[in-house]
Order: C-alpha cells, then sequence, then structure tokens
C-alpha cells in the first residue's frame, strides 16, 4: 500500500463527484479522525478505493463523519495548534504546522 496523504487530524477538503454532490459533502472541509481497511471493517465507503482502504472524515457542521476513497480527500493543511490528551494521562500533545507531533506535561509545577 502506498504511504497516505492524510493524517490523524489533518483539515481536508472532500473533491468534487457525482456521488459527493449527491451526498452534500462536495468541497465541504473537515477533519480526519481516522483510516480503516474496509474489507475488515465493512465500512460504507463513499467513492471507488483504488486500494483496500479508507480515510474517515468527520464534519463538525454535521456533526457527522464519512468514510471516503483517500483519491476523494484532499489536504487542507495539518491543523497546527490541535492538541489531543488521554483521560488519565499528565502529558498532550500539539500538531505542529508541519505535521508532527509535540509532546508537553500537561502538569503545572
Amino acid at each position: 500500500m502506498l504511504a497516505s496523504m492524510t493524517g490523524f487530524a489533518d483539515r481536508v477538503r472532500i473533491k468534487r463527484t457525482e456521488e459527493t454532490e449527491r451526498l452534500g459533502l462536495a468541497g465541504r472541509e473537515g477533519q480526519v479522525f481516522g483510516h480503516t481497511t474496509p474489507s475488515v471493517t465493512e465500512v460504507a465507503v463513499v467513492g471507488a478505493p483504488s486500494e483496500d482502504y479508507a480515510v474517515n472524515v468527520h464534519f463538525d457542521e454535521l456533526d457527522e463523519g464519512f468514510w471516503f476513497a483517500e483519491n476523494l480527500v484532499e489536504l487542507v493543511d495539518h491543523a497546527a495548534g490541535t492538541v489531543i490528551s488521554f483521560e488519565g494521562q499528565d502529558t498532550e500533545w500539539v500538531r505542529l504546522p508541519n505535521g508532527e507531533w509535540q509532546e508537553k506535561s500537561s502538569l503545572t509545577k
């Protein structure tokens, strides 16, 4: 499989096709929430994946996510400033403009 063009938390835009237009998703921007292998997870995928791979994009304004063939998803940016943390952990990660994550302690000393 080729390397993914998008990563977790990237901001992306959905390309215009007959199917994305019909679903009202063409041109919308959202955030990547994950990737999957459709043959294993049996998710419904918008578009026709060239490989057994799909990208989940969440749209805040719809409060919903959809699985897309990767060729329908174009990178807008890496959502610099996005912060993630895990319950029970004293560390958080901040997204950098280059797409990397910087770890920082959230403990105040």
